[in-house]
């Protein structure tokens, strides 16, 4: 059976994470192991998560300690997981039904190369639905998910966010977040993820539904303007500097219009 392993990075989360929590344990699917990378919290997070720990049906582990940074404990949670995919399921964020792992699972079981793990699809991905604090719906993300993606997708933004994102964590793990990115380390990610996958010929499989609900007000939004600097970098990395700035002409264009 496919395991699945999510990573939830808190730090003075209190105040979210139960949310998380909670849609965590009403999964349907029984093959999980959820990991809490806690960054030495100061509130009440860690005594939420022992908890949750004590409560959960499924296998939690949680660990306390300073880190540097969001994508540094990432890097941890890669390290320490286990399963065959890995998923990103910060405070405050959500699985959007209680079947959502379900539905990644059955959409990388369907595909005609996955009889042995190793042909496992590299990439499972769908829609985000963005919410309000109370995880109220508001709208869809803006960017939606391509029928068919390729790290070249992301030449026109993040098509996939983060949450809504499984990774083979073999693969994921021999990629770990680059720290030079502050605020864009999870673009960079997800964009050599994608490149290694192109590389050994496996699949990226859209569910067609919303695997995600992000809460508006998260990292990258209250780093605007520095997220904006730092993705313009990574995709001139990838995409080289002459496309990268047209796509940005492009793109101001855009929304203008």
């Amino acid at each position: 059976m496919i395991l699945i392993s999510i990573v939830t990075i808190t730090y003075n989360a209190a105040r979210s994470l139960q949310r998380t929590l909670d849609s965590v344990s009403c999964q349907t699917y029984p093959h999980l192991e959820h990991l809490i990378v806690d960054g030495a919290s100061k509130d009440d997070t860690l005594q939420m998560a022992r908890h949750y720990q004590e409560a959960s049906p499924y296998e939690v582990v949680v660990s306390s300690e300073p880190d540097k940074g969001l994508y540094d404990a990432m890097n941890k949670g890669l390290k320490r997981a286990t399963g065959d995919y890995v998923v990103f399921l910060n405070a405050g964020d959500a699985f959007h039904s209680k079947d959502t792992i379900q539905t990644v699972v059955n959409a990388a079981s369907s595909q005609p190369s996955s009889v042995s793990s190793q042909r496992l699809p590299a990439v499972v991905y769908g829609d985000t639905a963005i919410t309000d604090a109370e995880g109220h719906f508001l709208h869809l993300r803006r960017l939606r998910p391509p029928k068919e993606l390729s790290w070249r997708s992301f030449r026109q933004g993040m098509l996939v966010c983060h949450q809504a994102f499984y990774a083979r964590l073999d693969i994921a793990r021999q990629t770990p977040y680059n720290l030079q990115y502050r605020h864009s380390a999870d673009v960079d990610w997800c964009i050599r993820i994608m490149k290694e996958a192109d590389r050994q010929g496996l699949a990226l499989v859209n569910t067609g539904t919303v695997l995600a609900d992000f809460e508006e007000g998260g990292n990258t939004t209250q780093n605007h303007r520095a997220s904006l600097m730092e993705r313009y970098q990574v995709m001139s990395h990838h995409y080289g500097l002459v496309q990268t700035f047209f796509l940005h002409v492009w793109f101001v264009i855009r929304a203008v219009l």
